[in-house]
């Protein structure tokens, strides 16, 4: 991965599985949305190729790109919300872009979406009228309307308060145990890493590759790495983290 010259990722190689939640983790500027970028087709990679179903994304024609990319849907880390229309219209977009389906018929399925995430009567409000949580959500119901096999979110916990975060990933594992849904999660968050993460790839900035990959909650402890730890104990393997007191 490289913008230009300067490279970003070299090296990269990994699986997602089917079914499970996939964590791109990392330090601040290593590259974790830039390669959302690569998987998801916004961005060509310097070298390499990312497979679906052990399929080239990258090395075939647009339209068989285009083919592929209808089968995941995307959560930007803003939410990406037309402000101009209502919960159910921004949900409906996709809907009368990509399918044949009847008016009546696509109001059914962008209720269907925002109820459920939560927002059931929230149908005819605007972006600006609600909360940053609940445009995560419907950004999230967006991101669901064509029934996708893969959702990708990028920081998706940015910006939220504690309990709208916790919420939200009570939400991710459910569209996996309950839809089978298979979900890629950018994420520095390490508690929404731990709670919500099957499998991780860790990627460095200094290294500039991936140095682990596993379960987070595994490497935490036991990876040979010690900035894969450093990461995920947010330094206290360093034995340096400073005690605070109130005198």
């Amino acid at each position: 991965m490289a913008y230009d010259d300067f490279v970003i990722q070299r090296d990269l190689d990994f699986t997602v599985r089917r079914g499970e939640v996939f964590i791109i983790m990392g330090g601040s500027g290593c590259g974790k949305t830039t390669l959302l970028k690569h998987m998801i087709g916004l961005k060509a990679p310097a070298e390499g190729d990312v497979l679906y179903d052990g399929k080239s994304f990258w090395k075939v024609d647009e339209g068989e790109r285009d083919q592929v990319k209808r089968r995941f849907g995307v959560l930007f880390q803003a939410g990406a919300l037309w402000s101009s229309m209502t919960l159910a219209e921004n949900v409906a977009l996709p809907l009368r872009l990509y399918t044949p389906l009847g008016e009546l018929e696509i109001r059914d399925i962008a209720a269907y979406k925002l109820a459920l995430v939560g927002l059931a009567g929230f149908e005819d409000y605007t972006p600006s009228e609600i909360s940053g949580g609940m445009k995560k959500r419907a950004g999230l119901a967006r991101a669901m309307a064509l029934d996708p096999e893969i959702l990708y979110f990028d920081e998706p916990s940015a910006g939220l308060d504690p309990l709208s975060a916790r919420l939200l990933d009570e939400l991710i594992l459910e569209l996996r145990d309950t839809l089978g849904t298979t979900l890629v999660v950018v994420s520095h968050e390490l508690a929404s890493i731990f709670a919500i993460g099957d499998t991780a790839v860790f990627l460095d900035t200094d290294a500039k590759t991936q140095l682990a990959v596993g379960n987070p909650r595994e490497l935490r402890n036991a990876s040979p790495d010690p900035r894969v730890r450093r990461f995920l104990t947010r330094g206290e393997t360093d034995g340096k983290a400073p005690s605070a007191g109130v005198n």
